[in-house]
């Protein structure tokens, strides 16, 4: 099931489009207007508010959205596009989304498909997390840091270097704790 076909809108549709569209769908299709229709044209409609629904509730959502866009073009959903030619299915429902029954009402809830364990979820699921905004402003922060602390190191040698060229840290560390020793036995001789 396309649910830009559903809803009767094209790819590139902004949020508002999409709401128009819903309210239309739904007000038509809604059970309590066929409530006193005769059971098919009752079901057909029930059938079809719940796809709308589903539509909308995929679509309206940027992350939902970003990821049914991408399954599409990535071609998991090749049955789904071929819906002509009998191949079509309940893409969401297959692939993680979808209604469900919970307390004797349908709701809209993420579901685990036939594909969750999969390689190719767990590997979706590890680059949603690394192109998500926050975790590439923590890496570029992490990044920061790190290069500010090798500058730092490396600037701090150099300087060493610069200043007591021909010492190293340890001997000028002991000469240190000679002249200390010094003056203190100088301080203890003066009366």
């Amino acid at each position: 099931m396309d649910h830009y076909k559903v809803l009767g809108l094209h790819r590139t549709a902004t949020k508002e489009e999409i709401k128009a569209a819903f309210k239309k769908l739904a007000f038509q299709f809604h059970p309590d207007k066929h409530s006193q229709s005769p059971k098919p044209v009752r079901d057909n409609a029930t059938l079809r508010f719940k796809q709308i629904s589903e539509a909308y509730e995929v679509l309206i959502d940027d992350r939902k959205r970003a990821d049914y866009n991408f399954r599409w073009r990535s071609g998991t959903a090749a049955g789904a596009r071929n819906a002509g030619t009998g191949g079509g299915h309940n893409y969401y429902s297959q692939y993680g989304y979808g209604y469900g029954m919970s307390g004797g009402n349908y709701e809209y809830k993420p579901r685990s498909g036939f594909n969750a364990g999969s390689f190719a979820s767990k590997y979706e699921l590890a680059f949603r997390i690394l192109t998500a905004r926050s975790s590439l402003l923590n890496l570029g922060f992490a990044a920061a840091i790190l290069g500010g602390i090798i500058v730092i190191n490396t600037t701090g040698e150099s300087l060493w270097k610069m200043q007591n060229s021909g010492k190293s840290f340890e001997e000028a560390m002991k000469s240190i704790e000679k002249a200390k020793a010094y003056r203190e036995d100088n301080m203890k001789e003066r009366p």
